[in-house]
C-alpha cells in the first residue's frame, strides 16, 4: 500500500512538471532536425574524404601518410554526366551521388601510390614457387586415386591413439586420420585465475575504466586450412568462460567457424535443456548450481510450507559448474552418431549436435588455447585408415558433369568462381547443382573455377587431373595465398575479355550459391548501353587499423573504401573488364589484398570517365542464407545439394546452417 500511495503522489505532483517540460523537448528536437538538415546540405560541400595525396608516378617502394587535401569546389554534373545508383535507400543514394559531385574534376584515379612493395613481393615469390610446383604436378607419376590422403602417398596408416604432454601456450594434437563414432579426446589441465582485460566498449558505456576479469579458455576439433593466411575450420568450439561474459555468469558455449564465419552458438548457462532436445539420448545442456542470488523469502517460505503440510521433498543433488579457477579438471569430448558429448570429471556436462558440412573424419587437428594450464592430452579409439583416401569418392567421373566448350558465338554472363586447391568437393557440388541451371547447359551462360596451386605436388596432380576430365577449371601457376585473392579476380577479368565474348562477367565463391535464373533477370532490368556493376553494396566503409584484420596506412592510406560490393557475388559489365586488363597489362591498375575493395576501386575510376549504374540489392547475401535469395554464401556441398533440390521443387528456401 505504501508503495501503490508513493506512486499516485508521483504522478499527481510530478503532472504540471511534465506539462511545462513538453514544450521544452519539442524545441530540442526541432534544433537537433534543422542541424542535421543542414550537415546532409553541406555534404556537397565536403571534401572526399577518401582523397589523400599520392605522389604523381607512384612509386611501388614509396611509404604515403594520410593528409587531406583542401576542399575541392564542388562540380555540377549534366544529364550526360551523372552517376545512377539503385537500391539504397534514399538518404543513402542522396549521400552516394553527392559523394562524385564532390569530387569535381580533379578527382584522380586510383593510380599506384602507397607501399605495396610487400603485397608485390609476396605475389613474386607465389609465381616463382608456383612454377616450380606446376612443373612438379605435370612430372607426377604416382597414383592420383589416393591423392587425398594426409600424407600424400597411398593409404594412411593412422595410431589408434595419441599421449603427448602439456605445455606453454597453445597445445596442438595432431590426429592424422581424424576421428570416428566412438573416438574420446581427453583433456588434464588447470583452469587459470582470472585476469584483467581492458574492453574499449565498457568504457565507452561508461562502465568504470573498461576493465574485466577474464578467467576462459578454449578446446576446439579444428579441419585442414584451405588457404594459405585464412584460419582453418573450427568444427566444434567449446569456450568454458568460468567468469560469465555479458551474462554476468559462468556458462559454456560451443560453436563452429567455416571459412571464418561463426555460426549460431549453443549456450549452457545451468538451465537444463528439454527432454526431447537430445543428441544420442543425451540432452545439450545438464543443469548445475547457478549460484544466483535468489536464494530469496518466497524460496525459504515455500521449503517451511512444504515442511509444515508434510509434503515430501525429492531429493536433489546439486553439481556445481564444471570449472574452478585454480583446480585441475579432467575434460572428455567423445563423438557419437549425432554429436559430439562433452564430460567433466566422468560426468556429462552437454551435447553438440553434429552441423551441417562436418563431419567426424574432417577433424584432424585438437587445440587448447586461452587461460589453461594443460597437463596431458590423450586420444583414444581413433580410426586407423582416413576414409577419405580416395578421390573417386569426391569427384564423379562422369560425362553428365563435364562443362561445355567455350562457344564461339556471344553470351549473356561469364562466371569466375574463386576457388581453393584442395576444394574437389565444393566444385563437385556446384557442377551437381546450380551448374546445371538451363542457362549454362544452352551455352548462354559459361562458368569456369579459378584455381592456383598448393604446396603439395600431389594436390596439385590431382587438381591437373580433375581440371583435364571436367574441363572447367583454370590453374594459375602461383601457390595460393589468402592475400592473393585479387589476381585470381584479374584472372576472371582477363577470362572473359579475351576467351569468351560476354556482355557481364560475374565474380563469385565456391561457397556460394547462386540462383542464375533471377540474377539473369535483375541484369536485363537495366540499362545495357551504361556500364553495370551490381551486388550487395558498402558504403563508406572505414579501413580497420586495430586487430586481426588490421590494414596498415601503407597498405591503404585512405580514410575509407570506396564504395564496393561484397565478395561472395557481385556482377559488373564488360566495358569495366576491359579497363581492368587494360590497366594491368600497362602496370597502371592499384592492386590490394581485399578484392571485393579493389573492384571497387577499379569500378570507380571507370566511373571518372563512363558513368556507372551502381545496383545495390541485400539479397546478394554476405552471412548465409535470407529467404528469396540471389545469392547464399558460406553454404557447405551438402548446402548447395540441399538448396538445389528445393529451388528444382519450387521453393526458394534456405537450408539449415551448419
Amino acid at each position: 500500500m505504501k508503495r501503490a500511495r508513493s506512486s499516485e503522489v508521483f504522478l499527481g505532483g510530478r503532472g504540471r512538471a511534465r506539462r511545462r517540460v513538453a514544450p521544452l523537448l519539442a524545441a530540442v528536437a526541432f534544433v537537433y532536425l534543422l542541424f542535421v538538415s543542414f550537415k546532409l546540405s553541406g555534404l556537397a560541400g565536403i571534401a572526399d574524404p577518401a582523397a589523400v595525396t599520392r605522389p604523381a608516378s607512384g612509386g611501388a617502394g614509396e611509404v604515403v601518410m594520410p593528409r587531406r587535401l583542401e576542399d575541392p569546389a564542388p562540380r555540377a554534373r549534366g544529364d550526360g554526366d551523372g552517376v545512377a545508383v539503385a537500391g539504397y535507400g534514399r538518404i543513402t543514394g542522396e549521400i552516394l551521388r553527392r559523394r562524385w559531385e564532390a569530387g569535381g574534376r580533379g578527382r584522380r584515379r586510383w593510380g599506384r601510390g602507397g607501399n605495396f612493395s610487400e603485397l608485390e613481393r609476396m605475389a613474386d615469390e607465389a609465381w616463382e614457387l608456383g612454377g616450380k610446383a606446376w612443373e612438379e604436378a605435370c612430372a607426377f607419376t604416382g597414383d592420383v586415386d589416393s591423392i587425398l590422403s594426409r600424407d600424400g602417398g597411398g593409404e594412411t596408416k593412422c595410431p589408434a591413439s595419441i599421449n603427448i604432454g602439456g605445455g606453454d601456450g597453445e597445445t596442438v594434437a595432431f590426429l592424422p586420420c581424424g576421428l570416428a563414432v566412438g573416438s574420446a579426446v581427453t583433456v588434464v589441465g588447470t583452469a587459470r585465475a582470472a585476469r584483467a582485460e581492458y574492453v574499449e566498449a565498457l568504457e565507452r558505456r561508461g562502465e568504470g575504466n573498461g576493465t574485466v576479469m577474464v578467467a576462459q579458455f578454449a578446446v576446439e576439433l579444428r579441419g585442414l586450412r584451405a588457404v594459405e593466411g585464412e584460419e582453418p575450420p573450427r568444427i566444434l568450439h567449446l569456450n568454458p568462460r568460468l567468469r560469465g561474459d555479458w551474462s554476468h555468469r559462468p556458462v559454456l558455449e560451443m560453436n563452429t567457424c567455416f571459412r571464418m564465419q561463426w555460426g549460431k552458438a549453443h549456450r549452457c548457462d545451468g538451465n537444463p535443456s528439454k527432454d526431447d532436445d537430445q543428441v544420442d539420448g543425451l540432452i545439450k545442456c545438464e543443469k548445475w548450481d547457478r549460484r544466483d542470488s535468489v536464494d530469496s523469502k518466497e524460496t525459504k517460505t515455500g521449503s517451511w510450507l512444504n515442511r509444515f503440510i508434510g509434503r515430501a521433498k525429492k531429493p536433489e543433488m546439486r553439481w556445481p559448474y564444471p570449472f574452478s579457477e585454480g583446480k585441475m579438471f579432467v575434460l572428455t569430448i567423445q563423438a557419437g552418431i549425432e554429436g559430439y558429448h562433452v564430460s567433466v570429471g566422468g560426468r556429462h556436462v552437454a551435447s553438440f549436435p553434429h552441423r551441417m558440412g562436418f563431419s567426424l573424419e574432417d577433424a584432424t587437428g585438437l587445440a587448447v588455447t586461452g587461460g589453461v594450464d594443460v597437463h596431458s592430452i590423450y586420444a583414444t579409439s581413433l580410426p586407423k585408415v582416413h576414409p577419405s583416401f580416395s578421390l573417386q569418392q569426391v569427384l564423379e567421373m562422369s560425362d553428365r558433369w563435364k562443362a561445355r566448350p567455350v562457344p564461339e558465338e556471344p553470351i549473356q554472363v561469364f562466371i569466375g568462381i574463386i576457388s581453393a586447391t584442395n576444394h574437389f568437393a565444393e566444385r563437385m557440388a556446384i557442377r551437381k547443382s546450380w551448374m546445371q541451371f538451363p542457362a549454362i547447359q544452352l551455352g548462354n551462360v559459361v562458368a569456369r573455377f579459378f584455381v592456383a596451386l598448393s604446396h603439395r605436388k600431389e594436390i596439385n596432380a590431382a587438381l591437373k587431373t580433375e581440371a583435364d576430365y571436367f574441363g572447367d577449371v583454370v590453374i594459375l601457376p602461383f601457390i595460393d595465398r589468402y592475400e592473393l585473392v585479387v589476381l585470381k579476380t584479374v584472372a576472371i577479368c582477363e577470362f572473359g575479355v579475351q576467351n569468351v565474348t560476354a556482355e557481364y562477367i560475374m565474380k563469385c565463391d565456391d561457397d556460394t550459391f547462386v540462383r542464375l535464373d533471377v540474377v539473369l533477370k535483375q541484369i536485363s532490368v537495366y540499362n545495357r548501353t551504361m556500364p553495370l556493376y551490381m551486388g550487395n553494396l558498402n558504403l563508406l566503409h572505414r579501413p580497420l587499423r586495430h586487430g586481426k584484420w588490421a590494414v596498415t596506412y601503407e597498405e591503404w592510406p585512405e580514410f575509407v573504401y570506396p564504395p564496393y560490393a561484397n565478395g561472395p557475388g557481385y556482377v559488373i559489365s564488360i566495358d569495366i573488364a576491359r579497363d581492368i586488363v587494360s590497366r594491368h597489362a600497362n602496370h597502371s591498375l592499384r592492386l590490394f589484398k581485399m578484392e571485393d575493395v579493389s573492384m571497387g576501386m577499379w569500378v570507380e575510376d571507370f566511373n571518372t570517365t563512363a558513368p556507372v549504374q551502381y545496383i545495390h540489392s541485400w539479397r546478394f547475401c554476405q552471412f548465409g542464407c535470407v529467404h528469396n535469395y540471389f545469392t547464399a554464401h558460406y553454404q557447405s556441398p551438402w548446402q548447395m545439394l540441399c538448396l538445389w533440390n528445393k529451388l528444382s521443387s519450387g521453393r526458394a528456401h534456405c537450408c539449415n546452417y551448419r
